[in-house]
């Protein structure tokens, strides 16, 4: 497993508008909605792309 690397919001706002990464809200369902950042996906949306992730991809979860 590789180690977590922590970043600053405006790296992965950079990271997840140019496509480069992932961004993943970490929250349930429910909390998500009512915080999520443009271009976020939830954590069940993460979920039922697991078998479309390449390993190199980047994915950022967040929590506000």
């Amino acid at each position: 497993m590789t180690e977590v690397t922590r970043i600053s919001p405006e790296e992965a706002r950079e990271h997840a508008q140019s496509g480069q990464a992932w961004l993943v809200c970490a929250y349930d369902e429910e909390k998500c909605r009512s915080m999520m950042l443009q271009g976020a996906m939830t954590y069940s949306e993460f979920k039922q792309e697991l078998q479309n992730i390449s390993p190199d991809q980047e994915i950022i979860f967040y929590c506000a």
